[in-house]
């Protein structure tokens, strides 16, 4: 028995590497592989599924291009310099993979991941690699179930005619007759180093991962990207810590409620321009039982008058903070017996990039500064005063509604008892 369990010991343990590949030249979106997608950088969706799935040695991004490796290793993962060879239009995936294969010795099984498939979770992930690590397939592709009659052109004589592919027109059978075809949806590829050193991505002994329809997103076709956010926001994957259900709004009043502008007269400033979208985004907050604090700073102009009005329009509380923004936020949450995971904070400049870090949701303006930018959690595609407390208002509820149907989920499964605010 001895000599038995020192062999396992001995045993070389495979190195399997997560690869995402992120080209800066994109014909379609620019630099679409970094672009805000629901508040999150597009990679940075299935780079969170990879290291949360901890079935990796190493999770690595090739790219040609300085602003994705920032975000890359911002989000961490490591970065392979992709050399030009391989990042011209023309170069296909394999030759990418095998790059990378080339310089990295030591793995022996590749995944390669796509950046546009944002619904990724780390269980596609985990229980893809078992067909490799326990049942001894070399490649696994994921797949879609789809249930769609395939057509195909023939050009008969100088006419254009058609003829079915998979099915017959005279029995044409009920969906659930059917088990449907099952096709790529470009997920992750997982290859041993043998294949891809012989030129392939799938071969071998060769098994294919089923994901449901709901997780197979693909933002590399032609997809209109508020419809992506909205799937994306039903189910993707937020990461390893539970959904919390935001109880608080702290909303700045200049530069997210309003733009920041101030029309200024010899008396002072006397009015700013409030977006109904944005009023209408906290009225649905309210209703739905979260409590939306509108504050401002001593940097603000905002005069008094103008505070009580838009207390009085939204029926919420306008506090003034003085200069340790942080440590009064934090006096307010005491006050409610309110932890930083069930606050929302939305900002737009320096003064609030603590508070940004630590509420459990937070989010800016477009048209934030920098620094603010890469605080928040949510960056909104709308300015200031013109939708973003709406769209951050939207954001809020879809995630409240996750949250709920997560706990009732639990409830019903018996693994946590039923309390949804």
């Amino acid at each position: 028995m001895a000599p038995a369990k020192k062999r396992k010991r001995n045993e070389k343990r495979q190195h399997i590497a997560a690869l995402i590949l992120a080209r800066g030249g994109s014909k379609g979106i620019r630099l679409k592989n970094i672009k805000m997608l629901a508040g999150v950088p597009l990679i940075g969706w299935v780079l969170r599924a990879a290291l949360d799935s901890k079935q990796f040695n190493s999770v690595w991004v090739s790219t040609d291009h300085d602003e994705i490796e920032k975000v890359a290793t911002t989000w961490g993962a490591q970065v392979h310099r992709r050399s030009p060879e391989v990042s011209k239009d023309s170069t296909c995936s394999l030759d990418a993979i095998q790059e990378f294969a080339k310089n990295h010795k030591e793995v022996d099984v590749v995944c390669n991941i796509q950046a546009t498939s944002p619904c990724l979770h780390p269980s596609h992930l985990k229980e893809a690699l078992e067909l490799i690590t326990k049942q001894g397939f070399e490649s696994v592709f994921s797949v879609v179930r789809r249930h769609h009659f395939r057509w195909q052109e023939v050009n008969i004589g100088g006419f254009e005619v058609t003829k079915p592919l998979n099915l017959d027109p005279r029995k044409r059978p009920r969906r659930q007759d059917w088990a449907g075809e099952l096709c790529e949806n470009g997920s992750f590829y997982f290859t041993t180093r043998r294949l891809i050193e012989e030129g392939q991505i799938q071969g071998g002994k060769c098994a294919y991962y089923e994901m449901l329809p709901e997780y197979s997103v693909d933002i590399d076709v032609d997809i209109d990207w508020p419809v992506a956010e909205q799937r994306v926001l039903r189910f993707g994957y937020f990461g390893q810590d539970k959904l919390e259900v935001v109880r608080l709004l702290l909303c700045k009043i200049s530069g997210c409620l309003t733009d920041g502008c101030f029309p200024i007269s010899a008396s002072g400033p006397e009015m700013v321009t409030v977006n109904e979208k944005d009023i209408n985004g906290i009225r649905m907050l309210k209703q739905e039982e979260v409590d939306v604090i509108l504050i401002s700073s001593n940097e603000d102009l905002l005069p008094k008058g103008l505070a009580e009005k838009l207390s009085n329009m939204t029926d919420c509380q306008v506090i003034k903070l003085e200069k340790d923004i942080q440590g009064e936020v934090k006096a307010i949450m005491d006050s409610r017996k309110l932890d930083w995971k069930e606050v929302a904070y939305m900002g737009n400049d320096v003064q609030d990039v603590e508070c940004l870090n630590l509420a459990g949701l937070s989010a800016v303006p477009t048209d934030a500064p920098v620094v603010a930018l890469n605080a928040a959690k949510y960056s909104c595609h709308s300015a200031a005063g013109k939708g973003a407390v709406r769209e951050f208002a939207d954001h809020i509820l879809l995630l409240k509604k996750k949250a709920k149907a997560q706990m009732e989920q639990n409830y019903q499964e018996g693994t946590s008892p039923l309390h949804i605010p």
